[in-house]
């Protein structure tokens, strides 16, 4: 569990209040960041506050300013900036419950673990728990943090709950002006028929550990070998991908040798939907195309 708690506070449901604390369920990572070098001195870049045509300024010179139009800036001081923030109250009220498949995945932004406080709070955690599971409903709320106010919901996972951070709905682009354009109507029942094997045999439960970011991996690689090589120029050996073929692809072909491929990888015994083979022409054509 992190030292340090996201929020603190006590979940309201109507006149039961349950006390808890929530923790970051994620983290950056292994991502590598790079810092700009002077080469010449190998020593790193610094950044100074500049005006145009002024040059560097002060810290203590520096406000914050919205712009309002082209060039125009309406400036605030930190203490008006502070005076509008809305209090950080220890209280996440439950308003609303939703079915948990109207929300689109879109609209989640980050996820936290919420804990009990102590142990007289466990018990009404778990009801709380167990309703939503019971219920296949989400929960909803606004959680006053640090200044601002966000849309939150829970959710039961396994012994315990996720709070997750929800985009408001200025946050989130229309679909419609990016999907309007594409073919409704329903493809070939053939295709779709063999698409739908080639996933069946590649389904298999889901185990993140197995998946990495290659070019993290590739990046520490290279490191690891100009360190060796004591600053010399390296070049990390990377297979190109296969060039990419016309942009007319015989779709029926592709899928079927895709799911050959998953059989020749140890997919499961399903096979293909059987089709009808064509009928044979008649004798009498035949000879005729022979003499042709």
């Amino acid at each position: 569990m992190a030292a340090r708690a996201y929020w603190q506070g006590q979940i309201r449901l109507a006149l039961v209040s349950i006390p808890v604390e929530v923790y970051p369920a994620t983290r950056s990572g292994a991502a590598i960041s790079f810092r700009q070098i002077h080469e010449p001195s190998g020593k790193p870049i610094a950044y100074e506050k500049v005006v145009a045509g002024i040059g560097p300024v002060d810290r203590d010179e520096i406000v914050k300013g919205y712009e309002v139009s082209r060039g125009n800036y309406v400036l605030l001081g930190d203490d008006e900036i502070e005076a509008v923030k809305i209090e950080s109250r220890k209280t996440l009220e439950l308003v609303q419950f939703v079915e948990a498949q109207e929300i689109e995945p879109l609209w989640y932004e980050k996820p936290y673990y919420v804990v009990p406080a102590d142990d007289l709070a466990e018990e009404a955690y778990v009801v709380l728990r167990e309703a939503l599971r019971s219920a296949r409903k989400v929960a909803l709320g606004q959680l006053s943090v640090r200044g601002r106010e966000q849309l939150v919901s829970l959710k039961p996972c396994g012994r315990g709950i996720v709070l997750e951070v929800l985009r408001y709905a200025d946050e989130v682009h229309k679909a419609r002006g990016f999907f309007d354009k594409i073919a409704d109507d329903p493809p070939a029942e053939d295709l779709l028929d063999l698409a739908t094997t080639l996933i069946d045999k590649k389904t298999a439960p889901f185990k993140p550990e197995e998946f990495h970011d290659r070019y993290v991996d590739a990046l520490h690689r290279l490191v690891e070998k100009k360190v060796k090589a004591r600053g010399g120029k390296v070049l990390e050996d990377v297979s190109d991908p296969a060039p990419r073929g016309g942009n007319v692809i015989d779709l029926m072909a592709a899928l079927k040798k895709s799911l050959g491929s998953a059989d020749d990888r140890g997919g499961s015994d399903k096979a293909p939907p059987s089709r009808k083979a064509p009928a044979k022409a008649p004798a009498r054509a035949s000879s005729r195309r022979k003499r042709a």
